[in-house]
């Protein structure tokens, strides 16, 4: 049976959007490396997933040396191109953090019910991204805690029953112990009939 085509928007579950995330990110590095194994070339791969990591991929070298063979092949091609500044000057960097500011003290206030409740629909959906993205992390804390907490508690088992064991084989030890002097002193003597009277044989 066909599979039906998968329409191609965002995908709003965010737990079916990280799993479709590592899927996808694993067939694409794997064609990658396919391509560059049969054709012989060289591929860069850069993906920043939606909470910022990282996945990079050098088929060939080092990333760092694919940037470079880049950036001398882009300077050739387009000579007349000036270089881009790569960082903003002091007065504009200092506008871009306070809006950033701004817009986080009013995403708070909204979120406490304090708010002039006049965000746009640009606001509200950027605010949802980031509890989505909040969510998200205090899962996966709360995920690695209880891993650790089924490790430690792993380890405190094993612990026990090691324990167990070492006390229970003492007292089995113990008891044949106590069994054999408890038979050795109770033993009685056997009586002997000799030239018709009792003695007691020793």
């Amino acid at each position: 049976m066909a599979r039906g085509k998968v329409q191609l928007k965002r995908i709003e579950n965010p737990v079916h959007r990280q799993v479709t995330f590592c899927k996808r990110r694993a067939g694409l590095l794997k064609k990658a490396k396919e391509l560059s194994v049969l054709c012989d070339a060289e591929i860069g791969l850069f993906i920043f997933s939606a909470h910022g990591k990282l996945t990079e991929l050098a088929t060939k070298g080092t990333m760092q040396g694919l940037i470079e063979r880049y950036v001398k092949f882009t300077r050739g091609t387009h000579p007349e191109a000036p270089p881009q500044p790569l960082l903003l000057d002091a007065k504009e960097e200092s506008n871009v953090l306070k809006q950033e500011i701004q817009k986080l003290q009013k995403s708070i206030r909204y979120l406490f019910g304090v708010g002039n409740k006049t965000s746009t629909m640009d606001e509200l959906q950027v605010l949802e991204k980031n509890l989505e993205t909040w969510i998200y992390h205090i899962r996966s804390m709360k995920m690695n805690i209880m891993l650790q907490e089924i490790e430690a508690l792993k380890d405190k088992e094993g612990t026990l029953t090691e324990a167990n064991k070492y006390l229970h084989a003492k007292i089995v030890e113990n008891t044949a112990i106590h069994n054999l002097v408890q038979f050795s002193t109770d033993a009685s003597y056997p009586l002997i009939i000799q030239d018709g009277s009792f003695q007691l044989y020793q």
